[in-house]
Order: structure tokens, then sequence, then C-alpha cells
């Protein structure tokens, strides 16, 4: 069941994100808590607009001093094979808004280490290897962006990438350009305990109306096979009327 937070409009939505945030996180370091039971939070952040709104609202707020940023592993849905200095890196664009204004061992920040020239496959050999010693037991929270056509991370509508089994797929022909990125599989969404979707805009509206139905999974609208192992939440702007 996917719980819905109605928000007036995109700052809202990254305000509410970000305030839940904030207190989860909080609570998982004020003791031996999380999936780990280490205290230690383990967070995948998205791209996208929504996305980055959140972390700008986080960087803006007092509350994110609640936050032991030295006791966080951080994550990536999904990111185009692009050097980071490239304006479409999600990881780029996270550091602009968030990461680079933080103490954040660079240990902590896992991103994907694309070039624009990398090999994929190889790299999402990497990166499985990552998530495999650091997150074991999986995510805390995955913030999910969600596309106009139900996208997640590069897990678009009937694509092949649906039924690749690997925590992490290789994907070479994206409907939306780049072509190439690299994406979290379902496999690995599934160890989430906790799954945000964001959609702000009214052009999210189609997708939502899917996401919050009781049609089912459908491949077709890739948001409708996930569920957090906790919970899963929907911060949208763009709620059907009832």
């Amino acid at each position: 069941m996917t719980t819905i937070f109605p928000a007036t409009d995109k700052r809202d939505l990254a305000d509410k994100v970000a305030q839940r945030f904030v207190a989860l996180i909080s609570e998982i370091q004020s003791g031996e808590g999380g999936a780990h039971d280490d205290g230690i939070a383990r967070v995948v952040f998205t791209g996208g607009s929504s996305g980055i709104a959140v972390l700008e609202a986080l960087a803006s707020t007092d509350d994110a001093a609640d936050v032991d940023w030295q006791r966080i592993e951080i994550f990536f849905g999904d990111e185009r094979n692009l050097s980071l200095a490239d304006a479409e890196s999600n990881e780029g664009q996270a550091r602009g808004a968030l990461l680079d204004k933080l103490d954040i061992p660079a240990e902590r920040i896992h991103g994907y280490g694309l070039s624009g020239g990398t090999d994929l496959n190889e790299r999402a050999d990497e990166y499985s290897a990552v998530i495999n010693k650091v997150a074991p037991a999986g995510f805390d929270i995955h913030l999910l962006g969600l596309g106009d056509d139900g996208h997640i991370n590069s897990l678009f509508p009937n694509h092949a990438g649906l039924d690749n089994e690997a925590d992490v797929i290789a994907v070479t022909d994206s409907p939306k350009p780049p072509a190439e990125r690299l994406s979290l599989g379902l496999s690995a969404v599934a160890h989430a305990d906790r799954i945000w979707f964001l959609a702000a805009g009214r052009n999210k509206e189609d997708a939502v109306a899917r996401l919050v139905s009781t049609a089912g999974p459908d491949k077709s609208c890739p948001a409708t096979l996930v569920h957090g192992r906790i919970e899963t939440l929907l911060f949208s702007d763009a709620i059907p009327a009832h």
C-alpha cells in the first residue's frame, strides 16, 4: 500500500520530504537502528528536478544539523554515462545541491564513477560489489523520482531491464537520452526499507494515478513494481481527485 502525502507544489514537496528525512535519519543514528542495526543510515538519492529540490531543501534547513553526516552512506539510483562535471550528471547535481556543502567523508559517497567512456558492464559489477559490501542488508531510504511515463531510476516502461535480476544493470538503449546509463535494478530497489516516490508537476498526473490505483503491478508503469519493506510513500502535487 502506498501512503500519499499531498503537496501544494515542488517546494512544498521538497520541504516535506526533507523534514521527514531528517527525523528518520536522526532516529536511526540515535541508537543501533537502521536496516543494519548499527546506527549508520544507508540512503539512495535520485536525480530529476524533484530529487534535487529535496537535496536543496536539506541544504537550506537548520534541521539538517540534527543529522550526523559522518554516519551516513550515500548511493545513487542511477547515473548517465557522463563525467561528473557534466551538468546532467545526477551525482554532480547532488554534490552541487547538498553534498559538497557538508562534511561527509569521501568514502561514504558511492558514485558510479562514470566518465562517458566507461565500460558499463564492468562498472555495474563493481557497483554491485560496493552495495554488497557496504549495504548487504539493503537501504534505509530509497528516494525515487517518478517519470511522467511511470519510469523509476533508469528502468523504463516495458524495457528489458525490468527482467534483469542484477542489483545494478547497464542500460545501453535508454528511450530518454543519453542512451547509456547505469541503474539500480528492481532487485536492489526491493531491498529498501522505505521507498519514497517524488512526483511534482501536472505532467505527472497520469503516472501518479496509475501508481495509486488498485490495478496491481504493471511493467508499462515500472513504479507499480516496487514497494518498501516497511513503507511506501508518495509525495506529490499531482494527486488525482476522488
